[in-house]
Parts: structure tokens; C-alpha cells; sequence
């Protein structure tokens, strides 16, 4: 079974191609996907609809700075190339993320990809 940083880091390679079904594959099916910024998405439907939403709306990418482990967590530290910075913390339980959890400036996000500001 993959570690979790093993599993953060095929995250980060489907994030970086779009492959919607590839990161949803790594998901529980009951998994909690809260990106502080907005609401939590709970269910491996809503985490897929999600992501199809949000690269339809912006060409995100995720250079990983870092990522550590701590038991059955693995922390992301990431940047963008217009220089967006954030982190997650993914739960990973049996091989799949069960909860995870990101912390970035929405406002940054919005401002740099010429998106409506609520």
C-alpha cells in the first residue's frame, strides 16, 4: 500500500494533467474535500464535480515546495507559477484520501486569473 506522500504526490501529478478521474480515484468515496476558502465538498461525486468545475474556470497548477508525512497525513506545500502559495493537509487512510483540507488566498486567485470577485 502507498504511503501517504506517495498518494499526495500521484495527486499532484493528476492535478498538474487535469485528470479528473485520476484524482477522484484517490478518494474515498465519503472523503471531505474543504478548501477553507469555500465550503466543504463531502462525497466523491461532489469532490469530481467540483474539480471539473474549477479547471474549466482557471488553468490551475501545484509546484510542489514540499511534502512531508506524519503518520496517516501528508502535507503539501505548493506555489503556482504567478506565484500563489498555499498548502494542504490530506488524510489518507488505507490507501485513499479520506479528508482533505487546503489553506490559500482566494482573493490572489481571483485577482491573478481574472475571475469575478464575489
Amino acid at each position: 500500500m502507498l504511503r501517504p506522500k506517495e498518494i499526495v504526490q500521484l495527486w499532484v501529478n493528476a492535478f498538474h494533467c487535469h485528470d479528473v478521474e485520476a484524482i477522484v480515484g484517490l478518494y474515498h468515496d465519503n472523503a471531505t474535500n474543504h478548501q477553507v476558502a469555500n465550503e466543504p465538498v463531502i462525497g466523491i461525486e461532489a469532490i469530481k464535480e467540483m474539480f471539473i468545475a474549477e479547471f474549466s474556470t482557471a488553468d490551475m497548477t501545484a509546484i510542489v515546495e514540499n511534502i512531508f508525512e506524519d503518520g496517516e497525513w501528508a502535507i503539501l506545500e505548493w506555489r503556482d507559477p504567478l506565484g500563489l502559495r498555499g498548502c494542504g493537509f490530506f488524510h489518507v487512510v488505507n490507501g485513499k484520501i479520506l479528508f482533505q483540507r487546503g489553506y490559500w488566498d482566494k482573493l490572489s486567485f481571483l485577482k491573478q486569473h481574472n475571475l469575478l470577485i464575489e
